[in-house]
């Protein structure tokens, strides 16, 4: 069956429209029993006055109640391609939410985050397809686990999820096999890889139904039209600000290297002249012995 890419934002977007889905695939993830869902695309734009042009991303962030009643806040980053604006974007977005207050039961709240990044390029460092970055306290006189948790802490700090979609293998197995086989980058049916080929078998309520809205939205006219546009918006961007952004970066990069190093050449001026004032101080004393 031909699906789209669900790594393309629209293909994500309308995955995530569908509670159930949602629940599945955040609950999956995070290895949690989710009973309720709210998942919204949050609208990024960068407009352009000289060429009156815009272009716009989506992230997404969720809130989440699971079985054990603890609600939290999913922040869900696609990535397609690997720019050098990706982490400063990324670190961006993540301390906006911090920074929000939540809405439960018609309360403000401050919600722990957990953040999941869904890549379609690789890191070199790593070759697992799903990486868990989680936390734990320890007592560090002790170097005992703390096995408790904190109101405090859990707001400060936060677990991370992170999907290798070009490393996710052949399997069919889990719950997570299955739900990975849909984000695996292959068997594409055009060079810009926005749709292919689904060819395992949907034994999976969950997995059919997620198939079934990627098929949609592969083959329908109006919804493939979009997708078209998102590709145009991609290469827009990185045509008209990608260099731009990349000489910012180079630039901020230059400045703090320049700035490591003069305070490197500082350190060293004043440990030369402690050392020398140390010297003196000891010819000093020799000569008023």
């Amino acid at each position: 069956m031909i699906i789209a890419n669900p790594i393309y934002d629209l293909a994500f977007k309308r995955l995530m429209e569908n509670e159930r889905v949602a629940k599945f695939f955040i609950g999956t993830l995070l290895g949690q029993t989710i009973e309720a869902v709210t998942a919204t695309p949050q609208e990024f734009t960068r407009y352009n006055k000289e060429e009156q042009l815009t272009v716009f991303r989506l992230d997404f962030v969720a809130t989440i109640r699971t079985d054990t009643g603890e609600h939290k806040k999913v922040l869900i980053e696609m990535q397609k391609a690997k720019e050098l604006t990706d982490l400063m974007r990324f670190r961006g977005y993540l301390s906006e939410q911090y920074k929000k207050k939540d809405v439960v039961n018609g309360q403000l709240e401050v919600l722990p985050i957990t953040s999941i990044y869904v890549l379609g390029f690789n890191l070199p460092e790593i070759n697992s397809a799903c990486i868990r970055i989680g936390r734990e306290y320890t007592d560090m006189i002790t170097q005992q686990t703390i096995v408790e948790r904190s109101h405090f802490i859990e707001r400060l700090t936060h677990d991370s999820y992170v999907v290798q979609a070009r490393r996710i293998l052949p399997r069919y197995q889990t719950r997570l096999d299955k739900l990975m086989s849909v984000f695996a980058q292959e068997n594409f049916t055009d060079d810009q890889e926005v749709t292919k080929q689904y060819t395992h078998e949907t034994d999976d309520v969950n997995i059919k139904e997620i198939v079934d809205i990627l098929h949609h939205v592969g083959t329908d006219p109006a919804e493939r039209k979009e997708l078209d546009n998102e590709i145009e918006w991609r290469r827009t961007y990185e045509e008209w600000f990608g260099d731009r952004d990349r000489q910012i970066i180079e630039k901020d990069k230059a400045l703090a290297a320049e700035k490591e190093k003069a305070a490197a050449e500082k350190e060293k001026a004043a440990a030369q002249a402690a050392a020398l004032t140390a010297r003196i101080a000891e010819l000093e004393k020799k000569l008023n012995q």
